[in-house]
């Protein structure tokens, strides 16, 4: 399941859908009421309940330097089943509905602070808890700069409740020269984390290449 919620950083929940869906993996989406607002800054992209898998395509096919065709042929996203964050009842809000986990990306600190409290205010929070009380893995792509204190203690919290706590830094070792291999690093960090396989990045091979550096 990807939750996506309302910080900047939406080429990384773009980069990290593609991933799933290339690696067969079926998808559980909620893309948050504020990450509308941020998709749609950020590429003018309008998210709607009503045509989500055509907006979902455009998202998807978009380069994270803004190049609207970047990935063809569109990613196939029959395996996306999208549920409106405004949806409490909907599957994954219960414990019983069948996923692997749920990975959050971009993770905005209001999002982190509702989930490590516990607040379920919408069904991205909602379902982000209850993977946790299902023990299931659940990975935050925090996305802030600088931290508070606060959001220090939240980010300690879920990473004591059994979250995975990625932020979306990206590396440099891996020899990127364009936006989207450093969205593509970040991306691949939340896949490890979750266990799904990704050629998104070179890993660190404990070799010097040209300048690069030691991971």
């Amino acid at each position: 399941m990807v939750g996506v919620s309302g910080a900047s950083g939406t080429p990384y929940a773009a980069s990290v859908l593609r991933a799933l869906l290339s690696a067969g993996e079926a998808v559980d989406l909620v893309v948050s009421r504020a990450s509308r607002l941020t998709l749609l800054d950020e590429t003018g992209i309008s998210f709607r309940d009503a045509h989500w898998r055509q907006d979902l395509g455009r998202w998807l096919a978009r380069g994270a330097d803004g190049t609207p065709d970047a990935f063809e042929p569109r990613v196939e996203t029959a395996d996306v089943r999208h549920w409106a964050a405004g949806d409490l009842a909907a599957g994954p809000s219960s414990g019983s509905y069948d996923v692997k986990g749920m990975l959050i990306v971009p993770a905005s600190t209001a999002c982190v602070a509702g989930v490590a409290l516990g607040l379920s205010k919408d069904l991205l929070q909602r379902s982000a808890s209850v993977n946790l009380k299902e023990r299931r893995p659940l990975v935050v792509a925090v996305r802030e700069a600088p931290l508070s204190g606060q959001t220090l203690r939240h980010l300690v919290a879920l990473d004591e409740a059994g979250a995975v706590v990625v932020p979306a830094s990206p590396a440099f070792y891996a020899g990127a020269t364009h936006i989207q291999e450093l969205v593509d690093f970040v991306a691949g960090r939340v896949l490890d984390a979750a266990g799904v396989p990704h050629k998104l990045y070179r890993r660190w091979e404990g070799e010097l290449r040209g300048g690069a550096g030691d991971g």
